[in-house]
């Protein structure tokens, strides 16, 4: 930003100014929040104690439930302190640095997702070589290249945001720092940045959709090729979860980018964007432990060992 001096602070317009609807949304974004807090720590907290979720697909699903964490409490609980203290301004470096996590946390996910695919095709298609091929260096070099891959991909456009101007308005129309609308107030030629943004999403999309049709491709021929329904059933279950998942992530994303320019109107990415940061890390935990039995095995076993213990 050219002057600092003339705007050092945004006001979030949120979502509502009606006060009934501001207290249901309260009690929505706070129970879906902690709800997601507690199901993606029970995650992480089983892979990293049950002996057997020591597996390089449990690895991944532990990095998938951090990112989780790290991407909802980037946005929601700034803006549930908005709702229930009405103060809706936010300064230039606390948006920036709200802008920068949650844009790194989305896109990494979209390249955790890819090599989550990539894990599954090579346990169902490459059962005999599965623990050469996913050592544990292969998987931590994985987790490695997902957190740069996202970095090299969001720099760029953030970096040329950082010269934008505000000097008409500090309004912005979302409950947290986004691009689209912190773009469409900016007294600058936005073109690049936006063409910018654009290439970088639809690269990230593009890639990680293709390696993950790719990998489900080889995964369905796979099992269907296997002689017993009951192999083909155990092996489809395997992957059901992360398809599930998959399909919510690119589904839901999919409306975010449907405009080209920063210039149309953001109401409805609004909508969308919300569903996003609360609903999605909150349903990600259940749909990965309930169609899970090694999951909710180890939730069994750890809930019996705290019984025991409280005996004792």
């Amino acid at each position: 930003m050219k002057n600092q001096t003339a705007l050092t602070t945004f006001i979030l317009l949120g979502l509502t100014d009606d006060t009934p609807l501001k207290t249901l949304l309260f009690i929505f974004l706070f129970l879906s929040y902690m709800l997601s807090i507690s199901g993606n720590l029970t995650i992480i907290a089983l892979t990293l104690m049950d002996s057997h979720l020591k597996t390089p697909m449990y690895l991944f699903l532990q990095n998938f439930s951090f990112l989780e964490i790290s991407f909802t409490t980037a946005c929601v609980p700034r803006f549930l302190y908005s709702i229930l203290s009405g103060d809706k301004s936010i300064t230039y470096n606390a948006c920036v640095s709200q802008l920068l996590f949650i844009d790194l946390f989305a896109v990494t996910e979209f390249f955790l997702l890819a090599v989550m695919s990539y894990d599954r095709y090579v346990a169902i298609c490459k059962p005999l070589h599965y623990a050469t091929i996913m050592n544990s260096r292969v998987c931590k070099s994985f987790i490695i290249f997902c957190w740069v891959a996202a970095l090299i991909v969001i720099l760029p456009p953030i970096s040329l945001g950082l010269g934008l101007e505000f000097c008409d308005s500090n309004v912005i129309d979302h409950f947290c720092c986004d691009a689209s609308p912190m773009l469409k107030i900016s007294c600058s030629d936005t073109w690049l940045i936006e063409q910018m943004i654009i290439a970088c999403a639809v690269l990230t999309f593009i890639i990680t959709l293709m390696c993950v049709a790719l990998s489900y491709i080889f995964i369905i021929r796979t099992i269907l090729r296997f002689p017993s329904a009951q192999q083909r059933k155990k092996a489809f279950s395997t992957c059901s979860s992360h398809m599930i998942v998959v399909s919510i992530t690119y589904g839901s994303c999919i409306f975010i980018y449907v405009k080209p320019s920063a210039k149309d109107e953001v109401a409805m990415n609004k909508g969308i964007s919300l569903l996003i940061t609360s609903i999605s890390p909150m349903l990600n935990p259940f749909i990965y432990t309930l169609r899970n039995k090694q999951v909710k095995q180890a939730f069994r076993d750890s809930i019996k060992k705290v019984a025991l213990l409280s005996k004792v």
